[in-house]
C-alpha cells in the first residue's frame, strides 16, 4: 500500500511554493534597491541639468 498523505499539508505546501514563485517574479520585475533608485534619480537630474545648460537663448536682435 501507499503512504498516507495529509491533503492539508499538501495544499499548504503547494500554496507556499506558489507564493514563493510569485515573490521571485516580483523581485525581478520591481526589485531595485533604494540606493539604485536614488542613483537613477540623481543621474537623471544631472543629465537634465546638462541638457538645460546647453540650450541656446534667443539673442536680443532676433526678436521681431
Amino acid at each position: 500500500m501507499g503512504d498516507v498523505v495529509s491533503l492539508r499539508r499538501h495544499r499548504k505546501a503547494a500554496e507556499r511554493v506558489k507564493r514563493q514563485d510569485e515573490a521571485a517574479e516580483n523581485r525581478v520585475k520591481f526589485g531595485r534597491t533604494k540606493a539604485e533608485k536614488e542613483l537613477a534619480a540623481a543621474t537623471e537630474k544631472l543629465e537634465a541639468a546638462r541638457h538645460a545648460g546647453h540650450r541656446l537663448e534667443p539673442h536680443e536682435d532676433d526678436k521681431p
